[in-house]
């Protein structure tokens, strides 16, 4: 039988997860060894920090990573009045000034998206860059089933009555390639257990309403954007992320061979671009615009 240290780390991020009070709410987050650079790196929905396993050691060879769950995502404390994108991105421009991350990247795949760009509009020299996709932005909506069912529920009481296990559980289904580790899996399925799934959904619901001002201000983001979308993805289309690229001043395009999960599914792929980002691609792409199918 194999003992586990107790410093050893329960997942494949090299580190425990744990928490922190950031305006008073109670976040978690992992973070990598010190590099020269830093990164934020928001969780997806309906997973968690632990999503970025299979990226993680490759991208902290040369950056800091600090990893939060946003606020009612994953395992971080919900607080109602965060729960839209417009107000989670002025969080996380907070979140930044608390880990002290003073010019970092941000990564923010799936509702990380709406996120990001806000902080970006925001705070317009606080990030060297983002790195998004896979979320709905466009305006009208142009979404599939189950997202679009999320966005427009009349009634949030089905979901509480169903809990969130069984909605992770067919989210993960659909995960072509990728394996997820025991322990994010069941990560996952504690997240949203009872009522947090359907409490998390009015982020979604926020969309008709966010996503409509994020239209106006993004012409005005002036910070490099990398968009990574699955060409395949059916619960947010490419068309969210040509929507971005058409939009935003300064973007680099990719639409690989993924469904929607590409951060998992397309990791080696992910992590490449990723890398040549940060390694520079983002100050070619402070130029104009570079499209890449």
């Amino acid at each position: 039988m194999t003992t586990r240290h107790e410093n050893e780390p329960l997942s494949k991020l090299a580190a425990n997860p744990t928490f922190r009070f950031i305006d008073g709410v109670k976040v978690r987050f992992v973070e990598s060894d010190p590099r020269p650079s830093d990164a934020l790196l928001l969780s997806p929905w309906p997973e968690s920090v632990l999503a970025y396993e299979p990226t993680w050691s490759r991208l902290a060879e040369t950056t800091h990573l600090v990893a939060i769950d946003l606020p009612g995502f994953g395992r971080s404390e919900r607080k109602d009045t965060l729960m839209s994108p417009r107000a989670m991105g002025d969080f996380v421009i907070r979140v930044a000034d608390a880990f002290q991350l003073d010019h970092p990247h941000i990564i923010g795949p799936d509702v990380g998206t709406q996120t990001a760009l806000f902080a970006a509009a925001a705070a317009p020299a606080r990030f060297l860059s983002l790195v998004v996709g896979s979320g709905g932005t466009a305006v009208p909506l142009q979404l599939g089933d189950p997202l679009r069912e999320w966005v427009f529920a009349p009634d949030l009481e089905p979901y509480r009555r169903l809990g969130g296990r069984p909605v992770v559980e067919r989210a993960m289904q659909t995960l072509e390639r990728y394996a997820v580790s025991d322990t994010a899996r069941e990560d996952y399925l504690a997240s949203y257990e009872g009522d947090r799934f359907a409490e998390s959904m009015r982020y979604a619901q926020s969309f008709p309403s966010d996503l409509a001002v994020l239209r106006d201000a993004l012409p005005q983001i002036e910070t490099p954007v990398q968009i990574i979308a699955g060409r395949r993805d059916r619960v947010v289309p490419p068309v969210n992320a040509e929507y971005l690229h058409e939009r935003l001043p300064h973007s680099e395009l990719h639409l690989i061979d993924s469904t929607h999960f590409v951060w998992e599914d397309a990791a080696d792929e992910y992590a490449a671009l990723v890398s040549a980002w940060w390694a520079g691609g983002y100050k070619n792409c402070g130029t104009g615009k570079i499209t890449s199918q």
